[in-house]
C-alpha cells in the first residue's frame, strides 16, 4: 500500500491516517533515520490515546516513513530528560510501551507493528509493546543502550526475556550488538517476516482483520492475555465467566449467534 509521506517539521511528527476501523500511525523523520524527538513521543502518546477514545477506531497500525523504522533516541534532546528524572510524555495519556507506568493509561486495543530496515533501541521496544509485529527481512536490529551508559527502560528488559528466554535477552541486553530479522524471528519479538516492501500490506492485513472481529471480545481476549502474563494464570482465570457474561449480553453477541444460523459473516458494532 501507498501512503504519502506528510512534509515533518524538523523535529519530526506522528502523521495519522484512518482507513476503515484502523488507525495508521506513522513515524515521520525519515530525513534523521525518524530518530525520536520530545515532540515526536508527545505525538505519539496522542495518537495512541486517540486510538482508545474514538470508539470508530478499533486496531493500531504503527508504522514509519522512510527507509527506516528508527534509529533511536535522538540522543542530544532526550539526554536533558534523563539527567532531570523527566518523562517525555505528560502523564494521562496512553503510554505506547504498555508495561503499567503510573500516572499513565494503558492501552485496551490491539496494535499491530509494521518494521523495516535499522529498528534500534527505542524501535525494539515500541515493537515488543505492538501485539504483532510484521517485519522486513531487510531489518537491522540493536538495542544498544549499553554503548551509551543507558538502561533500556521502553520495556526491552521486561519483554525479551518473556519473549526469548533470559540468556538470549542477555546476549542481545548486555552486547548491545546488532542482529537480523531471523533472529528477531528465532528470538519471538516478531511473528512474521516477510520481503522488504511487503510489510505494511501484511501488517495492514492483519489489522484490518481484527477489525471486523466483535470489539469488544478483541479488547476482552487480549487483556486476559496480559493479565495473565503479568498477574499469573489464577487471576486471569478468575475473569473467565465474569467478562463473558458482560459480553453475552452485548448486541454484537446476539449478532454472533445470528450470524452463526444464517452462515454469514458477522457484523459487529461494537455495543
Amino acid at each position: 500500500m501507498q501512503i504519502d509521506i506528510p512534509s515533518p517539521p524538523p523535529e519530526g511528527c506522528i502523521s495519522c491516517e484512518v482507513l476503515g476501523h484502523v488507525l495508521l500511525i506513522g513515524i515521520n523523520r525519515p530525513a534523521k533515520r525518524n530518530g525520536w524527538t520530545p515532540a515526536m513521543f508527545q505525538q505519539l502518546a496522542q495518537a495512541y490515546t486517540r486510538l482508545e477514545d474514538e470508539p470508530e477506531l478499533r486496531v493500531g497500525l504503527l508504522h514509519a516513513f522512510g527507509e527506516h523504522f528508527t534509529a533511536g533516541l535522538d540522543l542530544p534532546l532526550i539526554a536533558e530528560f534523563m539527567k532531570a528524572g523527566q518523562k517525555v510524555i505528560p502523564p494521562g495519556l496512553v503510554e505506547p510501551h504498555d508495561y503499567g507506568l503510573p500516572g499513565y493509561r494503558r492501552r485496551a486495543k490491539p496494535m499491530v507493528a509494521a518494521v523495516k530496515g535499522i529498528c534500534f533501541t527505542v524501535g525494539i521496544e515500541l515493537m515488543l509493546g505492538a501485539d504483532i509485529v510484521i517485519a522486513a527481512d531487510d531489518c537491522r536490529f540493536a538495542q544498544m543502550e549499553v554503548q551509551r551508559c543507558i538502561m533500556p527502560t521502553g520495556g526491552a528488559t521486561l519483554r525479551m526475556a518473556e519473549r526469548a528466554g533470559v540468556g538470549n535477552a542477555m546476549l542481545h541486553l548486555l552486547t548491545g550488538d546488532p542482529f537480523d530479522a531471523a533472529e528477531a524471528y528465532r528470538c519471538n519479538f516478531v511473528q512474521k517476516v516477510v520481503p522488504a516492501g511487503r510489510e505494511l500490506d501484511d501488517a495492514f492485513r492483519i489489522a484490518e482483520r481484527i477489525s471486523l472481529q466483535a470489539p469488544q471480545a478483541v479488547v476482552a481476549t487480549r487483556l486476559n492475555v496480559l493479565k495473565a502474563i503479568e498477574l499469573g494464570q489464577a487471576a486471569a482465570v478468575a475473569d473467565f465467566i465474569p467478562v463473558q457474561q458482560l459480553l453475552s449480553h452485548s448486541e454484537d453477541a446476539a449478532e454472533g449467534v445470528r450470524s452463526f444460523i444464517e452462515k454469514r459473516p458477522a457484523r459487529f458494532t461494537g455495543r
